[in-house]
């Protein structure tokens, strides 16, 4: 599938754009793209935007939590 990110934000935005409009299907890459429902569409945007969101993320922060105590009471 889009491993850059500027493809996936032209995805993103035709997908929307066929949403608005009212629009079932698209060419996407060169290959058409029939959507059987709007949740159908909706999921994909969605997916797209989660792909958007972790480009380039390194991952879960990582955090360590350290605790002592003085004696042993």
């Amino acid at each position: 599938m889009a491993s850059d990110l500027q493809t996936l934000e032209a995805q993103l935005a035709e997908l929307r754009r066929i949403r608005a409009g009212g629009v079932r299907s698209t060419s996407i890459q060169g290959e058409q793209v029939e959507f059987r429902s709007d949740s159908e569409l909706a999921a994909a945007i969605a997916d797209l935007e989660q792909q958007i969101s972790q480009f380039g993320n390194p991952g879960p922060v990582r955090v360590t939590y350290i605790t002592s105590r003085k004696g042993t009471a």
